[in-house]
């Protein structure tokens, strides 16, 4: 979705008039921008720091040949490019049409016939290219634009011609984890089968909406592209085999791209008149939304108490981590420093808080009150940045630095240098506590960890609350789970860190509990070992209730498991597998009272915390996302029913909401309650239901995936992998 610009964005580059951003990645900014006789196109630049950087350079222009390849037939049609002045930029058609991965998250998967003929028509677009020895080598739903006319595949930014590995570091995997091939995956060649490959999990996800390999961690993915069978379960028997030659580990036994379109589709008919309607009516939107694009900037941030905006803060330097256990392995980080901000008007409302003052005739679409783009670019896996609300800031540590940021604004209060990521942080009885994470030395041998308390108004260290030995703040593995009634669990790690994002060789973890007044070490539990390179986290989420301490846990990097430990000693009391496709969006916390948890699935279930055993479940298999519990009852979001309210002693339901389309209901987070509404996510929208007459009052503009509470500003917080976006909270 477009956004405004920003202070930083330029004017204009070449003859082109910036108008919008429409979106951010780890090379540069692509911008909506008009000609000056009126044409609308997309323009392609990258980052000032990058474009210091001669390879990155001959990256640019290799992307922009490539462009010039594919052609205006299956690509964005090129219309000007200079590769070589100050600030590199590409200008190409502005394609009218949605990419795959937002059409089938709005519409769900496509019919066979739809997927048989988008098939037929990217195997002759990579046909073309693979004629002028060009491979793609990034082939992946986002990257492919579906018009009335036929797919445009766009982003060419690793292509390179076939055979030429000069700008590819040896036993480098360069690509995306879930659409990678098995020899690119492992930093060899990736040739023609290498693109059929990737196209035929692009087809997987077309046909079922998702992957052939799943979801995870980038470590995890790897590892399935490379000695997996592809999971072809959900796609159309008749077009299986076709997809499962092609997901073959042998390059050698893969068809050709003219030997696949030949099983998928006659040719026949126009484009169009395979797509489903509501993609249609989609794709006109879109063609009608590119004229009302109109230029707006937003105002430069005021600098902060102590550190100039824009400025990073002082004796930062740069971090070899990444982002672990959330796409870690594949993030980007961009300049340190304050994110862009804007709002609209806000007045103080009762209770110390705010609220927005939006008009009464304005229930619909309603914009943000304001949006925070991080001072890190993420390409990772959501929930990479978890707010904490405490204070009066929400604290946003993103592994490459922590800021501050008014509640009141969206502006930047604060940065500091600190690189603890959210699971290192947690807000416990109005306190911020963190494990410090110090700074990497040439050896990989750091200082024991510690916990601390946090001034939320300037990002520093009130005091030092506990010291576990024998461990190593430099290992980015370490989780700070719960603070409950004056103890504090933590996973601490041990052994030498080999300076990556992920687990370390030889690194072991163990489970501890801490006396937070007298730093005295209660017990110490070991946990599974991590394989060297995993990016999967031990834990999810956990939750002190009483004597017991509930954790939902990864006891391997694919399995989930309900551990229920004794509070005072962590000896384990029961243990269960919980069977879920995506393990993330347990992240959002975990639903429980004295007596039972409460888990989302294939079912609503409650689980007895006396033994694990099953008190009642619902009747019907439906998908339902993870529950939020308030006062005996369960708030949850039901594939195909929407909000659904259940009663959380006996599972019976007590309402779903009432008259609202619910197609795109996601499942994916816990939905967020006040004392009027419940907010969750509906396709592009943050839908509030009331809570009085269960019907929609009330829908907000979104990019968020997870979304928080911050009860004393009174705002619902959404994330998405470069913004944090602020809304009322009534």
């Amino acid at each position: 979705m477009p956004t405004p610009l920003t202070h930083d964005d330029p004017v204009a580059l070449g003859p082109y008039r910036l108008v919008a951003r429409l979106g951010s990645g780890g090379m540069g900014t692509v911008y909506a921008a008009r000609s000056t006789g009126g044409r609308t196109v997309a323009l392609k630049t990258m980052h000032a720091a990058i474009a210091t950087d001669p390879a990155a350079r001959t990256r640019f222009r290799l992307e922009v040949d490539a462009a010039r390849v594919i052609g205006e037939q299956f690509g964005a049609r090129v219309m000007d490019a200079d590769p070589l002045a100050r600030t590199p930029w590409l200008a190409t058609e502005y394609v009218l049409g949605p990419p795959l991965d937002e059409a089938v998250e709005a519409g769900g998967p496509l019919p066979e016939q739809s997927v048989r003929v988008l098939g037929a028509a990217l195997c002759s677009a990579l046909g073309r290219l693979h004629r002028s020895d060009v491979v793609h080598r990034d082939l992946k739903p986002s990257n492919i634009l579906l018009t009335a006319y036929g797919p445009k595949v766009i982003d060419f930014g690793i292509a390179r011609a076939i055979g030429d590995d000069r700008l590819t570091r040896a036993g480098a995997a360069v690509g995306t984890p879930a659409f990678m091939s098995p020899e690119q995956a492992t930093g060899q060649e990736h040739d023609a089968a290498g693109d059929v490959f990737a196209l035929a999990g692009v087809l997987v996800y077309a046909a079922t909406g998702r992957g052939p390999f799943g979801n995870g961690q980038a470590a995890d993915l790897l590892y399935r592209v490379r000695y997996a069978e592809a999971d072809l379960s959900g796609v159309p028997a008749a077009l299986a085999p076709a997809l499962a030659q092609c997901l073959v580990k042998d390059p050698a036994e893969r068809p050709t791209t003219a030997e696949f379109a030949a099983r998928l589709h006659d040719g026949t008919g126009d484009f169009a008149d395979h797509l489903p309607h509501a993609l249609i009516a989609d794709i006109g939107r879109r063609a009608s939304d590119v004229w009302r694009l109109v230029p707006q900037r937003l105002p430069a941030p005021a600098p902060g108490p102590e550190i100039a905006a824009g400025a990073p803060a002082a004796g930062r330097r740069p971090s070899r981590r990444g982002f672990l256990a959330l796409g870690g392995a594949l993030a980007v980080a961009a300049a340190a420093g304050g994110g862009a901000w804007w709002w609209q008007k806000r007045t103080p409302a009762r209770g110390g808080g705010t609220t927005a003052k939006v008009s009464a005739r304005r229930t619909r679409n309603i914009e943000p009150l304001w949006t925070y783009t991080f001072g890190t670019v993420l390409q990772a896996d959501l929930g990479a940045v978890v707010p904490r609300a405490v204070g009066g800031t929400i604290v946003v540590p993103t592994g490459g630095g922590t800021q501050g940021v008014s509640p009141a604004s969206g502006a930047r209060k604060w940065d500091s240098y600190f690189e603890e990521s959210s699971w290192q942080t947690l807000v416990a009885d109005g306190r911020l506590y963190r494990l410090s994470i110090g700074e990497e030395t040439d050896d990989g041998i750091g200082s024991a960890v510690t916990l601390q308390t946090v001034n939320p108004e300037n990002g520093k260290t009130i005091k030092t609350l506990a010291r576990f030995a024998g461990t190593n703040d430099e290992l980015p593995t370490h989780q700070l789970l719960c603070v409950t009634n004056g103890v504090a669990y933590v996973v601490a790690g041990e052994g030498k860190y080999d300076g990556g994002g992920t687990f370390s060789a030889g690194e072991t973890s163990t489970l501890r509990a801490a006396d937070i007044e007298t730093g005295k070490l209660l017990w110490s539990k070991p946990l599974p070992v991590r394989f060297e390179l995993s990016t999967t986290l031990h834990f999810l989420a956990a939750k002190a209730v009483g004597s017991r301490l509930v954790t939902l846990q990864q006891v391997t990097d694919e399995t989930v498991h309900v551990v229920v430990r004794a509070a005072a000693t962590g000896v384990v009391l029961w243990e269960r597998p919980y069977g879920i496709d995506d393990p993330d969006i347990l992240r959002g916390g975990i639903a429980a009272d004295s007596d039972h948890l409460y888990l989302g699935g294939s079912r609503l279930c409650a689980l007895r915390l006396s033994d694990g055993a099953v008190a009642w479940k619902t009747s019907t298999e439906q998908a339902y996302g993870p529950p939020e519990l308030r006062a005996d009852t369960l708030y949850t979001v039901g594939d195909g029913a929407g909000l659904t309210a259940v009663d959380a002693r006996s599972g019976k339901t007590l309402w779903t909401e009432r008259g609202g389309e619910v197609a795109e209901a996601s499942t994916a987070w816990p939905p967020v309650l006040g004392t009027r509404y419940a907010y969750y996510r509906n396709g592009t929208l943050l839908r509030a239901i009331s809570l009085s007459n269960h019907t929609t009052s009330l829908t907000y503009r979104t990019s968020g995936r997870q979304f928080y509470a911050d009860a004393y500003a009174k705002l619902v917080l959404g994330v998405d992998s470069q913004n944090l976006t602020a809304y009322p909270l009534q």
